[in-house]
């Protein structure tokens, strides 16, 4: 959910109990520097992270296609 960049800190904090600073120690652990450098440069400031700066209310979304019959 941390790496998913429309999944707001507030349903990470709702769903695994994790705040923000909990999920950024916990991506510091698990990726390896350079990855965990892209992903905070990503997720800084980003306004879909934070759920007080979006401006919309969305759901989640997927691609048309992924879940399609076979």
């Amino acid at each position: 959910m941390a790496w998913e960049d429309r999944t707001p800190f507030a349903a990470i904090e709702h769903s695994y109990g994790l705040n923000e600073s909990a999920v950024i120690k916990l991506m510091r652990q698990q990726l390896k520097p350079s990855s965990f450098r892209l992903w905070r440069q990503r997720v800084t400031g980003r306004v879909t992270k934070h759920q007080a700066k979006r401006t919309f209310i969305v759901g989640r979304a997927h691609c048309k296609t992924q879940y399609k019959p076979r």
